[in-house]
């Protein structure tokens, strides 16, 4: 089902496109948003700089991540986690900026989310070849929650499955300013991207960077 929720005179028409049952895409949603989150970014980047994270398995993260919140997500040899220092300085994450907040609720609740309200967001910069393999978001302790996920940047293959990792997934062509909601049925579904292939995008190079918004605390 496709659902248009508003025309922009700058940005151009901003439609819903479903998933799934309590996941759908918000085309074009963040783009209004642009310059705001860029500004946002270089500042939470100078005080936490991105880095490739290493899996309790001993596999070094394609994707380079940083955060900003409450909370921020980390892994290494002794599992996955959020905590709310980050290891690399010592000092708390970066406050999440209120234009990510305005934008991670107002994207969660033209999805069918009006509760919720992010204490973390996680910032995930993807160079040409890097991908995230097929996984749960199962580490917040407030399930009940949904995920928003801003793409910024070069375009990516989504990839959406469903409760077991062997299920059949969708391929969901996202692209800049794109943002994904799922939550409810849809909460622990499995997923990933694929890896990203070459090109150059005006706002961020050869870089796709991804900002996804969670509810850890109860």
């Amino acid at each position: 089902m496709t659902l248009n929720l508003f025309d922009d005179a700058e940005q151009g028409r901003v439609w819903q496109e479903a998933i799934c049952p309590g996941a759908v895409v918000l085309r074009h949603f963040a783009l209004r948003y642009e310059v705001e989150i860029f500004a946002a970014l270089d500042d939470i980047a100078r005080q936490a700089p991105f880095r490739h994270m290493v899996t309790p398995g001993g596999f070094r993260m394609s994707a380079a991540m940083t955060s900003c919140g409450e909370f921020g997500w980390t892994a290494d040899r002794t599992g996955y986690r959020y905590i709310t220092t980050d290891p690399e300085t010592g000092l708390p994450w970066p406050p999440m900026p209120e234009t990510l907040g305005r934008l991670a609720v107002a994207a969660a609740m033209s999805a069918g989310y009006p509760e919720f309200v992010p204490d973390a967001c996680l910032i995930n910069r993807y160079a040409i070849g890097a991908k995230m393999s097929l996984h749960q978001d199962k580490d917040e302790p407030d399930l009940g929650a949904p995920i928003v996920s801003v793409s910024l940047g070069l375009p990516a293959n989504f990839q959406f499955g469903g409760p077991r990792r062997e299920d059949k997934t969708q391929r969901v062509q996202l692209t800049h300013g794109d943002v994904v909601v799922w939550g409810g049925p849809a909460r622990l579904f499995f997923h990933g991207v694929l890896p990203i292939k070459n090109g150059l995008h005006p706002s961020t190079g050869e870089f796709r960077i991804n900002l996804t918004f969670r509810k850890v605390s109860k």
